[in-house]
């Protein structure tokens, strides 16, 4: 009888269990998902924990060490034009650049999904005002925003982040609004307004719950777009100010020695962008895979 009942109890586990191991082995089956997560997980350990072991000056200019190709002793990347050593230099942008891609990301999920949430699960006229709102943001090219806003306040990081996650919102909005138009008319929706649940209860605790898959694969690529926009901005001149520095603002400077065969103040810079940014997209297939609840 013990035995009989220890299989019967592991077998609603494993039932209960099956849906997120039956995702994650979709997820692992996904190579460049697993490729994405790997490339992420090194930018992280490279930026944030790097400085730690590979200690520069990236305040103070040297100009006597300016324009050192690779290989130099010290200088594995070479130098810039001012005499900061590159791979440091990659170190910095890149805390800057995922820093800002990361939060920014967040704050657009987390704006978008609420306003979707409310505007579906609503309806009627709130929802065809909330709507057009999103409507009229999208007709308005982020990175024309983030250009006019440069010019008027001095960028910073916290100032980019705000200014990024609230032109990015958008894109998560709509599709939060169109799983919770779907899920207000499920049974349990409508049982928790029948007992006379509120309206912020039946949205917060289960419109958004149950578009979490939605939600988590839209975040990564919010995350890709929002660095993707820091470079942009940065590439045009419209960045942060020296001595920091991004992803966008190295290649800006690089530019500028395109001709005089200086490769190394281009090429680390975007190749670090491109990866970065087909990571976390790859990332976001994958976890579309672990979401799909049709999947076998």
């Amino acid at each position: 009888m013990t035995t009989a009942a220890s299989t019967t109890s592991s077998d609603k586990i494993d039932k209960s269990q099956a849906p997120w191991r039956r995702g994650l082995r979709r997820f692992k089956r996904n190579k460049l998902a697993l490729v994405g997560v790997t490339i992420i997980v090194f930018f992280l350990l490279f930026c944030f924990v790097g400085p730690l072991f590979w200690q520069t000056d990236q305040v103070h200019t040297d100009l006597k060490s300016a324009m050192l190709p690779p290989g130099s002793p010290g200088h594995p990347l070479g130098t810039n034009d001012l005499g900061y050593d590159v791979l440091g230099r990659l170190m910095q942008g890149g805390q800057i650049s995922i820093l800002i891609g990361l939060a920014a990301g967040v704050l657009a999920t987390g704006i978008g999904t609420l306003w979707g949430a409310i505007a579906g699960y609503v309806g009627g006229a709130t929802d065809t005002i909330m709507m057009r709102v999103v409507d009229a943001g999208i007709a308005i090219p982020a990175t024309f925003l983030l250009l006019i806003l440069s010019t008027i306040l001095q960028p910073s990081v916290g100032l980019m982040i705000l200014v990024i996650g609230l032109v990015s919102w958008l894109v998560p909005a709509r599709l939060v609004r169109a799983e919770s138009i779907s899920l207000k008319s499920r049974e349990y929706v409508m049982a928790i307004r029948a007992m006379g649940g509120t309206h912020s209860r039946a949205v917060l605790k289960h419109i958004v719950p149950n578009t979490v898959g939605t939600i988590v694969v839209n975040a990564t690529f919010q995350v890709a777009d929002a660095i993707l926009l820091v470079a942009y901005v940065s590439f045009l001149g419209m960045g942060l100010q020296a001595p920091a520095t991004d992803w966008g603002a190295m290649l800006t400077g690089g530019m500028t020695y395109t001709y005089s065969g200086a490769w190394w103040l281009i090429f680390p810079a975007g190749i670090c962008i491109v990866l970065t940014v087909v990571a976390f997209n790859a990332i976001g297939d994958g976890l579309r895979d672990f979401f799909d609840v049709k999947g076998v």
